[in-house]
């Protein structure tokens, strides 16, 4: 390989490997530089897609109210000014907050038992609207979701996430049969699409873990279903907005008007998926200019060590460039020689450190469990951004060659 490089680029790798050692410590600081960038681009945009799939689940277009766990006593203290977070509640969102477009309802059902004749799970049921679906971004696998039509006329149907599907009908035709949560039997009428985000919260969320759930119709899951005196109608509601740039103030009308039927009471949470995004890439901002940081460090260190064995090669080859100079070659010559040698140090460090950033990026994706991505543009910014570094603590040792005076340096022992 080494042969079908140019003449002038072939001597510049051999005068560097007949000083190898001193060589590779130079190129050190480039690869841990340049692999440092390299292994930070990877966990950050792996992290970034991976909060933006999270976030999805909850939908980025969404307003989320969640109801507020009390203890005894404060839910008596509460219940005596505000009723709860209710269906009401979200009706009245749907008609102030600017763009709002749909909601979707929830209650978590207290799960004791959910079995079938062919096996058991421990999922949890929870009583749905039909939007609830299209609005976090779930799909059908097998069978079809229920509609308004099925909570209109109280259905006892059910639709199931692929774990609870497998867990209680193992031999996989689960559209059609029966299963009993707690005292009721239902219909399975659908099996939602695996959809597996690897984490159960996310910037403090509850994520829905929709894998190991049980689905029923939310007006039926009310009529069936025993409830206790004084807790929330609803646990929470989803709350669609056409526009996203009017989230923000969206969750300013919505925490007035929730505020104001609450009598301002705070057994309720309002979230804005967007804020969480928002939030979650912040800290990763910061942490990518922490490791930038220590990524230019290492560089800076690389590219004193390139002036340091340019200048030590001037010293040593003086006789050389007098003799060069002697016969003929200009200062440009020169110069154009050593940042030759000065390139392909820079070069070989890129290579190199992107051998060791991408293996540095899934060892960390191994030991500490972080998602890994990758993305061209920054990659080939740290390898330009190397050369340039390469280059410019090149130049000063290649016009102290070509500055030598000729007949000096042929004196020079």
């Amino acid at each position: 390989m080494l042969q079908r490089l140019p003449l002038i680029w072939r001597e510049a790798v051999e005068e560097l490997w007949r000083r190898r050692l001193r060589t590779l410590l130079t190129l050190l600081g480039l690869i841990f530089g340049v692999g440092a960038i390299v292994a930070m681009q990877a966990v950050g945009e792996g992290s970034r897609r991976e909060a933006l799939r999270m976030v999805e689940s909850l939908g980025l277009h969404n307003l989320i109210v969640e109801a507020v766990a009390q203890d005894e006593q404060a839910l008596k203290e509460t219940r005596a000014r505000s009723l709860g977070l209710s269906v009401d509640d979200a009706r009245a969102a749907l008609r102030v907050v600017p763009g709002a477009e749909r909601f979707a309802a929830e209650k978590a059902v207290r799960t004791h038992a959910v079995f079938s004749d062919d096996g058991q799970s421990d999922a949890q049921a929870s009583g749905v609207s039909a939007d609830y679906f299209s609005l976090s971004s779930l799909e059908v696998e097998q069978g079809r979701l229920f509609d308004a039509a099925d909570e209109a006329r109280l259905a006892a149907v059910a639709v199931l996430g692929r774990q609870a599907a497998q867990a209680l009908f193992p031999e996989g035709d689960a559209v059609g049969r029966h299963l009993k949560v707690n005292h009721v039997w239902l219909e399975v009428v659908g099996v939602l699409a695996e959809r597996d985000l690897g984490e159960d919260r996310f910037e403090g969320v509850q994520l829905g873990l929709e894998g190991n759930r049980v689905f029923i119709p939310l007006r039926s899951a009310r009529e069936r279903f025993k409830f206790q005196v004084g807790e929330d109608e609803i646990d929470r509601f989803l709350l669609r907005l056409g526009d996203p740039s009017q989230l923000i103030g969206g969750a300013k009308v919505l925490s007035g008007v929730l505020d104001q039927r609450h009598a301002g009471m705070p057994d309720y949470r309002l979230v804005v998926p967007q804020k969480l995004f928002q939030q979650h890439q912040k800290t990763q901002r910061i942490f990518r200019v922490v490791m930038g940081a220590i990524a230019g460090v290492s560089l800076l260190v690389g590219g004193i060590g390139i002036m340091n064995i340019m200048l030590a090669n001037v010293l040593e080859r003086r006789r050389e460039i007098g003799l060069l100079r002697a016969l003929g070659a200009r200062r440009g010559d020169v110069v154009a020689q050593f940042l030759r040698e000065a390139t392909v140090i820079c070069i070989a460090g890129a290579l190199l450190g992107l051998l060791f950033g991408t293996g540095l990026a899934y060892a960390i994706a191994l030991f500490a469990g972080w998602q890994v991505a990758w993305a061209p543009l920054p990659i080939l910014v740290s390898v330009a951004f190397c050369a340039l570094v390469g280059l410019g603590f090149g130049v000063y040792p290649a016009r102290q060659a070509a500055q030598l005076d000729p007949i000096a340096a042929l004196r020079h022992d």
